[in-house]
């Protein structure tokens, strides 16, 4: 049964939370009276139908409907979340509240996107106050899976439960926050950082520029993959934590920070900031800024995915949810759709195309999604069985060139116990033109010896629906083809 989500207020993070219901098979409504608000959310939802599905070796579900409302009692009739991102004014979330509970049902979570207000104080006279709690996200919303939320005293046990499941569902991370406090966890610890920044700015110590680069080349490359505590317990040797901290924890006393003191925003110092700032991004829009991030959020995660590793290993288990439906869905007699890519810049030879090991790749990554497909995850791998490939065949088409979205569809035309025989067809969507085939023959082996031998139940009740229900497909005309045939008229 289609769920359907209310978003009122279509900005940055409005928009996110669009794209994170919507790609993730929910219908949408959004109410925001502004009058770019729909192109900001169409752009919004551009970047995020570029970026999210690539995280994932098994297909999306299909996306859901997007509305946009004329008033709130449209955006949220018979919604199953409603999820407020209006400005940070307590007076106008108050006035949000109240339209929004006159209109929808009791009992209906809504979540709200502030950054800073606690829910008590989100609650206050609000028609049914224990429907309200905090769910602060991060932005990209579509790409950041954490969510901190944030119950207040008369939050039902029930109700929140509810709500952290719903959130699990569309790829969420949500975090309990057991105790109310203003700005929550996370801002509070950004808040430190930022403070510090400001005056290492304000007093000429370093640039914006140069306090990015320490971040992002530096300590920051570290919190991606093990955050703070686990980072320090590390640098702690063999001894871990309580060696760090008996080293390093003296250190705390001396006055090294300016944490309790806040630069005045002067007209100086903000233009100081922005001055810097825009020497720093150089000519980039800001919708090519976000582009950069998310294609960079987008590597890092899979990069994290293959090692099964903090956010990766999230993503590894929300796919574990999505492939029993793909499966389902995929039981009747069409290829499959596994897998897209764009063709990134360093994928472009000296004669503007994709190179050719880059065809191999893709279609080693359109494989390997179809063996996550049937089965062989870190478990099966670890018991010492997999799929080596024994044969490629490829064949180009057509020319590919950077920034070019690309879709495979995977058809089995033979499996057994032992092999598995596919083609896939490489398309480039907007056109529909074929770009590249590739016919593959894989041969299930013991890892261990390097022998072949039969896939184990677990693989084949899964590959065998697939395998029957793509029998009955035509055989594409140039399987089996041998390098160099010429073709037949």
């Amino acid at each position: 049964m289609t769920q359907f989500a209310a978003i009122i207020g279509g900005g940055v993070i409005g928009g996110g939370w669009v794209a994170r219901f919507l790609l993730n098979g929910w219908n949408v409504r959004v109410f925001d009276p502004h009058e770019d608000a729909e192109r900001k959310v169409d752009e919004i939802l551009s970047n995020a139908r570029n970026a999210l599905p690539r995280l994932y070796d098994t297909p999306m579900p299909v996306e859901g409907s997007l509305t946009f409302c004329s008033t709130v009692e449209d955006a949220v009739r018979n919604a199953d979340w409603v999820q407020e991102s209006v400005p940070e004014r307590l007076a106008v979330k108050h006035a949000t509240y109240r339209a929004i509970q006159e209109h929808c049902e009791a009992g209906t979570p809504i979540g709200s996107s502030t950054s800073g207000f606690k829910p008590s104080e989100l609650q206050t006279d609000a028609i049914r106050p224990q429907d309200i709690l905090v769910a602060h996200p991060f932005n990209p919303v579509y790409l950041l899976p954490l969510v901190e939320l944030v119950p207040s005293a008369v939050t039902p046990d029930a109700f929140l439960e509810e709500a952290l499941d719903l959130l699990r569902g569309i790829g969420m991370i949500p975090l309990h926050i057991r105790h109310e406090i203003d700005a929550h966890v996370a801002d509070r610890l950004l808040e430190a950082v930022w403070r510090e920044a400001l005056w290492l700015v304000r007093d000429d110590i370093a640039t914006t520029q140069e306090i990015d680069d320490i971040i992002r080349y530096g300590f920051g490359l570290r919190w991606a993959q093990m955050g703070l505590f686990e980072t320090y317990r590390v640098a702690g040797g063999e001894a871990g934590m309580k060696h760090f901290i008996s080293q390093f924890g003296p250190c705390l006393e001396w006055p090294w920070s300016r944490l309790t003191d806040v630069p005045e925003l002067t007209e100086a110092l903000v233009e100081k900031i922005a001055r810097q700032s825009d020497e720093q991004s150089g000519e980039l829009s800001i919708r090519e800024l976000e582009r950069l991030r998310d294609d960079n959020l987008v590597g890092m995660l899979r990069a994290l995915k293959d090692r099964d590793s903090a956010a990766g290993e999230h993503l590894n288990r929300h796919e574990t949810v999505l492939m029993p439906l793909v499966t389902e869905n995929n039981r009747h007699a069409d290829p499959l759709e596994l897998y897209d890519v764009q063709v990134l810049p360093s994928w472009i030879d000296y004669n503007g195309h994709m190179t050719e090991f880059r065809y191999l790749q893709v279609f080693a990554d359109a494989s390997d999604a179809l063996l996550r497909l049937i089965g062989l995850d870190q478990e099966y791998l670890a018991s010492g069985h997999s799929y080596y490939t024994a044969e490629s065949h490829i064949m180009n088409r057509s020319e590919a060139r950077v920034g070019e979205r690309l879709s495979t569809s995977t058809q089995i035309i033979e499996a057994d116990e032992k092999r598995l025989h596919v083609f896939h067809i490489l398309r480039a969507p907007a056109d529909g033109r074929v770009v590249a085939t590739a016919e593959q023959m894989m041969l299930h082996v013991d890892s261990t010896t390097g022998k072949v031998c039969p896939a184990l139940q677990s693989v084949m009740e899964r590959l065998e629906p697939l395998a029957i229900a793509h029998a009955s497909l035509p055989c594409p005309d140039v399987v089996g083809r041998y390098t160099g045939e010429r073709k037949t008229a």
